[in-house]
């Protein structure tokens, strides 16, 4: 399994007025994290954007644990839990400056055709990529 790792520096206006990380931010975070999952793989978003293909979350759950505070780096862990082919599922993990986890999620992605919606086959539309998540992928 591969973990990609991704250190965020906290600016003010994504805390709140007690300085703590607003709930919100994590998810631009677990977005940056997959983005840098990607990208280690060999691959970029804009590739299936440019062919017209589009990979919209479609379920999302995120557990905080402990705050991250303005002027601390956070950690970002980022991996593939789930793969069939047609769906992805990454997993997060975010780290706060004393190295506590502070939120643990998972995001899942399914890829679609932009002017329809529909789903489309990983496997067969980016054999590529398919073949990349199939080796970086947790294993059972």
């Amino acid at each position: 399994m591969q973990i990609s790792e991704k250190t965020i520096e906290v600016r003010y206006a994504e805390t709140d007025q007690m300085g703590v990380v607003y709930h919100a931010n994590y998810l631009v975070w677990m977005e940056l994290g997959r983005t840098k999952l990607i990208e280690d793989l060999g691959f970029q978003y804009v590739e299936m954007e440019q062919q017209g293909i589009l990979s919209p979350v479609i379920d999302l759950n995120v557990a905080y644990k402990t705050p991250v505070r303005y002027g601390e780096k956070a950690l970002i862990k980022t991996w593939i839990e789930e793969y069939d082919g047609i769906r992805v599922t990454y997993g997060y993990e975010i780290y706060n400056g004393d190295n506590k986890l502070a939120l643990s999620g998972e995001s899942r992605h399914a890829c679609v055709k932009k002017e329809s919606f529909r789903p489309v086959s990983i496997r067969k539309t980016f054999p590529e990529w398919h073949e990349a998540y199939e080796k970086a992928k947790k294993k059972d």
